[in-house]
C-alpha cells in the first residue's frame, strides 16, 4: 500500500499537507475525514491516528500524526526543492521558529475567528457568540497578523526568507479561515496582501483556489443535524472562551 493521506480541506493544516503534496508531485491516495460529521472520531479513524485529529499521514505499516510533522517527513523522503525545508541551518531555524510559534499564535486565533465570525456556532451550531468575545478574538486576530508582518514578513518576500518555505503554506492557510468567515484580513495590510500574491503565484492560482474551495463555502452551511451537534459540541466549546 502506499501513501495514504487521511484530510479535511476545512482543516487549515490539512489544506497546507494537500497543497505539498500536490504542488511537489507527491503520490498519495487521499482519504476522506468529514469532521463536521464527526467521522475522526469514529473507532476506524481511531487505529489511524489515536489523537482523533487530521491531518493523518499512513505511509504502509507506519502512521504519523500531526500537521508539521507531517510536512517535514514528506519534504525529507521524497527530497522536494531545498526551499520547502532548507538545509542551511540558520534558514531552517527560520522556519522551524515560524513554525513553533504558529500552534499557539495564529491558529488560534484564526480558528476561533472563523468559528466565532457569523457562521459555526452562529448558523453551523446555532450557538450565540457573546459580542465581547467576539470583540476580543478579533483583537487577538490583529495583534498576531501584525507579529506576522512585523517579526516574520518583515520586509521579505516570504515568512522565512527570499524562497517560499513550509512556513508560508501553514501561514496562509491559517488565514484563509478567517477570509472565509467575512474578515478583511488583508483589506489595511498591503504588505500581507502583497505577500498572499506571491504564495499564490508560487503554490499556482487553481491548486490554491482548489484547496481552500470547500472552506470558502462554509458559510453557505445548513444547521447541524442535532445528533451532529451534540457530538461536536464537546470539542469546539472551548472555541467560546
Amino acid at each position: 500500500m502506499g501513501l495514504e493521506l487521511y484530510l479535511d480541506l476545512l482543516s487549515q493544516p490539512c489544506r497546507a499537507v494537500y497543497i505539498f503534496a500536490k504542488k511537489n508531485g507527491i503520490p498519495f491516495e487521499l482519504r476522506p475525514v468529514e469532521l463536521l460529521k464527526g467521522q475522526h472520531h469514529s473507532d476506524a479513524f481511531a487505529q489511524v491516528n489515536l489523537l482523533k485529529k487530521v491531518p493523518a499521514l499512513k505511509d504502509g505499516d507506519f502512521t504519523l500524526a500531526e500537521s508539521v510533522a507531517i510536512l517535514l517527513y514528506l519534504s525529507r523522503k521524497y527530497e522536494v526543492p531545498d526551499h520547502w525545508y532548507p538545509q542551511d541551518l540558520q534558514a531552517r531555524a527560520r522556519v522551524d521558529e515560524y513554525l513553533a510559534w504558529q500552534h499557539t499564535a495564529l491558529r488560534s486565533s484564526c480558528t476561533r475567528a472563523m468559528w466565532q465570525k457569523q457562521m459555526m456556532f452562529p448558523v453551523f451550531l446555532g450557538e450565540q457568540v457573546p459580542p465581547e468575545t467576539l470583540a476580543s478574538t478579533l483583537a487577538e486576530l490583529d495583534r498576531c497578523l501584525q507579529l506576522l508582518e512585523d517579526k516574520f514578513l518583515k520586509d521579505q518576500d516570504f515568512v522565512a526568507g527570499p524562497h517560499i518555505s513550509v512556513a508560508d503554506l501553514v501561514a496562509i492557510t491559517e488565514l484563509m479561515h478567517p477570509v472565509s468567515a467575512g474578515c478583511q484580513v488583508f483589506k489595511s495590510r498591503p504588505k500581507l496582501a502583497a505577500w498572499r500574491q506571491r504564495v499564490e503565484a508560487e503554490v499556482g492560482k487553481d491548486l490554491f483556489q482548489e484547496a481552500h474551495a470547500a472552506v470558502m463555502k462554509v458559510k453557505d452551511l445548513p444547521p447541524a443535524d442535532p445528533a451532529i451537534k451534540e457530538k461536536l459540541k464537546p470539542s469546539v466549546q472551548g472555541l467560546l472562551q
